[in-house]
């Protein structure tokens, strides 16, 4: 161990000691944002850079455990990614596939897709739903991995299932006019049934949501980090969680 690591190590551990876990988020959203900018950094192809990051993310789940983070919601691929030259987003839907069949398969995490089903090919589609359901009884941390996501999407995706669900009562458009409000919006969600993120992640430096968990996020803590997402080091966390705890949440203006 160099000097450097053991500094690391020692300031980590004193980050780690100061804080309170009870007062900490208990869902977090994460943006892995930086995989092709930390690839061109150290001189490697986009593909190195995805996989790299896809192996950062049971380091990242771990830490949650032990920090007593129940929910983590984590932005693998967005709607926008569609828009990629099909030589990276290929490539780039099988590291996804298997950085989720292996979450899967670790049996310590209850994994949960959030995103539009229709856009994935169908082999992404089968590893998401196979991950669903070999999971679906794991008791650990509940991980939702938003592939194929987009924030508005989701939001209309939710106002459409109310439709079709008052449709089928024989419910009038007037009449759900009168009754419509935001939690009628809430059960239609991808993340129904979840509490809200507290806190929202982002690395690379980037300080924007870019459309992740609109809804949700109405009054999320933002936390912006400059290292791009396959360097993120668990005092990096640890820190993401400090400014958390010393802030005081404010519901509305």
């Amino acid at each position: 161990m160099n000097l450097r690591e053991l500094v690391y190590g020692l300031y980590s551990r004193r980050v780690e000691r100061r804080l309170d876990v009870a007062q900490g988020p208990k869902h977090i959203g994460v943006i892995l944002d930086g995989n092709r900018r930390w690839a061109k950094a150290a001189s490697s192809t986009a593909e190195q850079g995805h996989q790299a990051g896809a192996d950062k993310i049971a380091e990242l789940l771990g830490w949650c455990e032990e920090t007593g983070v129940e929910v983590v919601t984590l932005w693998l691929l967005s709607t926008d990614n569609f828009d990629r030259p099909s030589a990276e987003l290929v490539p780039l839907l099988g590291i996804i596939e298997d950085a989720v069949a292996g979450l899967a398969a670790t049996g310590r995490w209850r994994v949960h897709h959030v995103g539009t089903m229709d856009l994935l090919p169908d082999r992404t589609q089968a590893v998401l739903k196979e991950a669903e359901q070999d999971t679906h009884n794991v008791a650990g941390l509940l991980v939702n991995v938003a592939v194929g996501y987009g924030g508005r999407q989701e939001i209309a995706d939710a106002v459409r299932s109310l439709l079709y669900e008052h449709a089928g009562r024989g419910t009038s458009i007037e009449d759900l006019a009168e009754i419509l409000d935001v939690e009628h919006i809430s059960e239609h969600l991808y993340t129904r049934g979840q509490p809200d993120p507290d806190l929202v992640i982002r690395t690379s430096g980037e300080q924007r949501l870019s459309g992740f968990m609109l809804w949700q996020s109405a009054h999320s803590e933002y936390y912006f980090c400059e290292v791009f997402w396959p360097a993120f080091r668990k005092v990096d966390f640890l820190r993401a969680l400090r400014d958390y705890a010393a802030r005081h949440r404010r519901y509305g203006a």
